[in-house]
Formats: C-alpha cells, sequence, structure tokens
C-alpha cells in the first residue's frame, strides 16, 4: 500500500518532548517498514497549530490523496493531525471512508470498522480531558478572585496555578503566547515582537507594554 507520512510541530520546543520533526519522521519509517507500506513522502507543517485544518502540509497530503499518489496517511499520534472531534469527524467522512488512516502511537488503522470505532473513542476522550481542564481552569480563576488572590503569582504568563500546584492554561493569556509563538516562528526577533505587542495593545498582567525581556521568558516556557 502507498503511503503519505504527515508530521506536525507547534513550536521548536516540542522535541523536548519526543515530538520533534525528526522523532515523528523516524518514527513513520520504522511504522512503515514493519508494515510493508511504500511511503512515497513525509509531508512536514512546522510551527503550526491543530485548531485548524487549513495548514499547507496537512492539505498537500490530503490533495496528494484525492489525486491517487497514495492510498493511506500515517502520523505518529492523532494530536499531530487534529485535536478537535469535529475536525476528525469532517477528515473521516471526506477523507478517511475512502483512504486509510494510520497512527502509530495508537496503532490505528482505519481500514476496519473496528479500527474506525477506536478512533473515535480516543479522540472524544480526548476532548473530554481538554474540556475538564478548561472547567477547572476556569473554576481555579474564580476562586481566586472571590477569595482575593490575583491570578498569577508564581505561574509563568499564560498558565495558572491550581490548588494542587497543577499549572493549566490561562484562557486570557494563553492566546497572547500563541500569538508571540507564531511572530517568533515568521522570523521576528524578540525586540520586534515586543514592539508588535505593544502596538496591538498587549500588556502583561500589571497592565504594562510587554518588555522584550518578559517575551524571552515566555519563550523559554513554552
Amino acid at each position: 500500500m502507498r503511503a503519505l507520512g504527515y508530521v506536525r510541530v507547534s513550536t521548536d520546543k516540542q522535541a523536548d518532548r519526543g515530538c520533534s520533526l525528526e522523532v515523528q519522521t523516524a518514527k513513520i519509517r520504522q511504522y512503515a517498514e514493519l508494515y510493508d507500506l511504500e511511503l512515497i513522502e513525509i509531508i512536514f507543517d512546522a510551527g503550526e497549530s491543530a485548531k485548524s485544518l487549513s495548514r499547507s502540509g496537512l492539505q498537500k497530503a490530503l490533495q496528494a490523496l484525492k489525486n491517487g499518489l497514495a492510498e493511506c496517511l500515517v502520523v505518529i499520534k492523532l494530536d499531530r493531525l487534529t485535536r478537535s472531534v469535529k475536525d476528525l469527524g469532517y477528515l473521516i467522512e471526506k477523507y478517511f471512508s475512502k483512504y486509510v488512516l494510520m497512527s502509530v502511537g495508537e496503532q490505528v488503522d482505519t481500514r476496519s470498522a473496528a479500527g474506525r470505532l477506536v478512533l473515535n473513542v480516543l479522540m472524544s476522550v480526548a476532548q473530554w480531558e481538554r474540556e475538564a481542564i478548561g472547567e477547572r481552569t476556569r473554576d481555579a480563576l474564580k476562586h481566586r478572585k472571590q477569595v482575593g488572590k490575583k491570578n498569577g503569582g508564581y505561574s509563568p504568563f499564560g498558565y495558572v496555578a491550581l490548588e494542587d500546584k497543577t499549572l493549566v492554561a490561562h484562557p486570557e493569556e494563553m492566546p497572547v503566547v500563541h500569538l508571540i509563538k507564531r511572530y517568533q516562528a515568521e522570523g521576528l526577533s524578540v525586540r520586534k515582537i515586543a514592539e508588535k505587542l505593544a502596538s496591538e495593545g498587549i500588556k502583561n498582567r500589571k497592565g504594562q507594554p510587554m518588555h522584550f525581556t518578559q517575551v524571552q521568558r515566555i519563550l523559554r516556557s513554552v
């Protein structure tokens, strides 16, 4: 079976968590060899979030399937493809009802009904976990406000500490973190990023424009 590999990272920091482009590529090649897949190409999306399907690499891979260049798409984990149950449902309906999706980490193979069922169960659980974390974050922020505590403290910008000191995404600050990472991926220097944030009226927790040193700290913490 002819197959395409698809790899994605949101930031270069993901290398620390075993998700670098090199690691993903190596695992896909090993998987293809193990299951006797003819690996045509491995397609990359670097510095891209899984929140949207509008990624150049992913669209190239999907178009290649439609053009008959391959019958199968291989990823190392489902979250490299998408983190949204809605988007996964769209992909299954439009593409993977005709073509095969394989995931190395979850051992998903959509050639069978059982494989498609496992795929949907895994994504539903992942969505539930994200929603549960969101609820915990909102509850923590509400509690801190009620007891007169400021949000933040020792937690890095973009995160809030729960009572057990677990760090979870701050719903208002995390979009700023994503924006900073996007500007970095576009090649802007730290100083230019700080200037751009200031021009857009984005401020730190103290209500002041972000200094470039704070931008540096944010980039180091993600």
